[in-house]
């Protein structure tokens, strides 16, 4: 048995919808489409360049309203379009300053909406793996922010 491990904050969603990402530095314009979304962040389609830890303005309209929202974000994640399984060149952008109520409106549409099928199995907890053959019948204890689920090897 080992013990997966996913340090996501939020669920994402496969929600496909027009917004406008913008850099902070230059405005000027390098996404306009998301592959998912979180109340916590979302993946853009891109067709230029961007590197990790660059600030972007995003903008897009909420589904369930029609609310608009405005976020500064900062970019996370690279996707280079390499594998199979990946819809062309995108990045993740994690919401650095969104409204509150922005994000409850966000958050409660959101869990109406299926999250993506997995594209990869997920990471290996080896030390979490460990303690449970060391010490089976442990509880371990909950830590904020991590969550673990015991999946049997194949």
């Amino acid at each position: 048995m080992f013990v997966r491990k996913n340090d996501r904050k939020s669920t994402r969603h496969h929600v496909r919808i027009d917004c406008q990402v913008v850099r902070e530095t230059d405005f000027s314009l390098v996404g306009h489409r998301t592959l998912d979304l979180s109340a916590d962040g979302m993946l853009v389609r891109t067709a230029g360049d961007v590197s990790i830890g660059e600030k972007m303005l995003v903008s897009f309209q909420a589904p369930p309203l029609g609310l608009w929202v405005d976020a500064h974000a900062e970019v996370m994640r690279l996707i280079k379009g390499r594998r199979p399984e990946d819809e062309g060149r995108a990045f993740g952008l994690r919401f650095v300053d969104i409204a509150p109520v922005a994000r409850l409106i966000l958050r409660g549409h959101l869990r109406r909406v299926p999250p993506p099928l997995p594209q990869r199995p997920s990471r290996i907890d080896y030390a979490a793996t460990i303690r449970q053959i060391a010490y089976p019948n442990l509880v371990p204890p909950l830590r904020s922010g991590v969550r673990g689920s015991i999946i049997a090897a194949a």
